[in-house]
């Protein structure tokens, strides 16, 4: 289902696009249809005419985040999905797990080898990938449809993918993960946030703003002096994300090159609480590698969890459930062999797992984890045969009909797992007289995705737990 299934789609599409025959894109449901075709030809017709604004000022006064109603938003959202929009959930599941994959592969060649710990969110980063797509024309947006995992050589504008369509899928999907809550129920908390901070005189396409809406649970668009002391707009940049979000953050924004007229920032918090999982009162040892312990803190619990031992591969799978979409899945190798394990991961198929996995009477003991994680996409897209598509050649006159310089693209993740609150929390117990004892506490792998799409949320290698990435 992931990045086999994936890769078939594609070639498969391509070989059809190689031979001149008639075909049925792959992605049809995200790709633009003769009406927005026509829609998009008035548009280019009209660009001159297009509104515009300028940003206003970073130190302008701005409301506080408020998450508990954002979440209650995309939940009602997830509420009016019809099949339709399901099935185009699915179609960009295989899309930002292509990338999130690949993406992945690169991040491990980056990496320290003093951490090794890698936190990547797949979803943020196909959005802000999506983002640019949006804002581009060609050749950049034929070059990003490609690397969000379309071919787009074909010149026909129905086999172009519809950004729309895009980020309504990818509102869907994250919609679908916090559907299935039980009312009222905290255990979840998922929060986007896009930053555009720009130069003082640039102007930027109000169509291309309002775009972004369904990804991002609010996008602040804000104007400052980005040229003349660069370490001061970092600063200034640094203290507004802290004012509106309220977020406790390690890493902070530094070196913004004084040419950029655009600096781009995904912001994505997770929160999760595992029901019936509490906090140990001791810190318990973790085993950072074979001759090091540290102390944490721990979580603990006894349920029925979904379980699978690999023996002949020596790894064990461990799902656990934030509700009935959204899962972890605990992937512990035996030999304490993480990459081994992680080439495993990379190139297996995850469905086969899932038909592996059996229901077993568990005492699971995990680190209770704040991790954080930054990354510019800049030196991402280094790594790929794309080094400088968003450089100064980009062509994202959608975005803005000034001459861009797109400076940094952060994404980060802020991801935080932590104990159940309420006494009532409890997984029904199967009557093993003893459970089987699952322990966290040494290097491990863990993936968060949503259950009906598939779609990866998050891909984490926690090596240190009291460590950011």
């Amino acid at each position: 289902m992931f990045p086999r299934l994936t890769t078939l789609l594609l070639l498969a599409w391509a070989a059809s696009v190689a031979s001149d025959r008639v075909y049925v894109h792959p992605f049809h449901l995200l790709t633009n249809n003769q009406s927005s075709c026509d829609e998009l030809k008035n548009k280019d017709a009209m660009a001159s005419e297009e509104q515009t604004f300028t940003p206003v000022p970073i130190q302008a006064k701005t409301s506080a985040l408020d998450e508990m109603a954002l979440k209650e938003q995309l939940v009602s959202f997830g509420q009016t999905l019809d099949k339709e929009d399901k099935r185009r959930a699915n179609d960009v599941a295989l899309l930002v797990n292509f990338v999130g994959f690949r993406m992945y592969k690169i991040l491990r060649q980056m990496v320290t080898p003093d951490n090794g710990a890698i936190l990547l969110s797949p979803m943020g980063l196909f959005g802000t990938l999506a983002s640019f797509y949006l804002g581009a024309e060609d050749p950049t947006a034929t070059q990003l449809q490609e690397l969000l995992g379309v071919p787009g050589k074909d010149e026909n504008c129905t086999s172009r993918l519809d950004g729309h369509k895009v980020f309504s899928a990818l509102k869907a999907v994250q919609a679908l993960l916090l559907a299935q809550e039980e009312k009222g129920s905290p255990s979840l908390l998922l929060t986007t946030v896009v930053g555009l901070f720009t130069s003082p005189t640039l102007r930027l396409k109000q169509s291309f703003v309002q775009g972004l809406a369904p990804f991002t649970s609010i996008t602040y668009s804000r104007s400052l002096d980005l040229a003349t002391n660069s370490d001061l707009a970092a600063e200034k940049i640094n203290r507004f994300v802290t004012a509106v979000t309220g977020w406790k953050r390690s890493t902070q924004l530094i070196g913004i090159s004084p040419d950029t007229t655009l600096l781009f920032t995904t912001y994505m918090r997770f929160q999760g609480a595992i029901k019936g999982i509490y906090k140990l009162e001791e810190p318990q040892v973790f085993w950072v590698n074979n001759t090091t312990g540290i102390s944490v803190p721990m979580l603990s619990g006894t349920g029925t969890f979904l379980y699978w031992n690999d023996v002949e591969n020596k790894f064990s799978v461990t799902q656990v459930p934030f509700n009935k979409n959204a899962f972890l899945l605990l992937i512990k190798p035996q030999n304490d062999d993480l990459e081994k394990l992680e080439n495993l991961v990379l190139v297996r198929n995850f469905s086969s797992w899932m038909k592996n996995l059996s229901p077993r009477n568990i005492h699971l003991t995990l680190p209770k984890l704040a991790l954080e994680s930054t990354y510019d996409v800049q030196n991402l897209l280094a790594y790929t045969k794309l080094p400088g598509l968003l450089g100064k050649e980009a062509k994202l006159n959608k975005i803005s009909d000034a001459n861009l310089k797109v400076g940094k693209v952060m994404n980060t993740v802020l991801f935080e797992l932590k104990e159940s609150q309420r006494e009532q929390d409890s997984f029904q117990q199967q009557n093993e007289a003893v459970p089987l004892e699952v322990k966290m506490d040494r290097p491990f792998l863990m993936v968060l995705y949503e259950q009906a799409t598939k779609t990866l949320f998050f891909f984490i290698r926690v090596t240190n737990p009291l460590r950011d990435v």
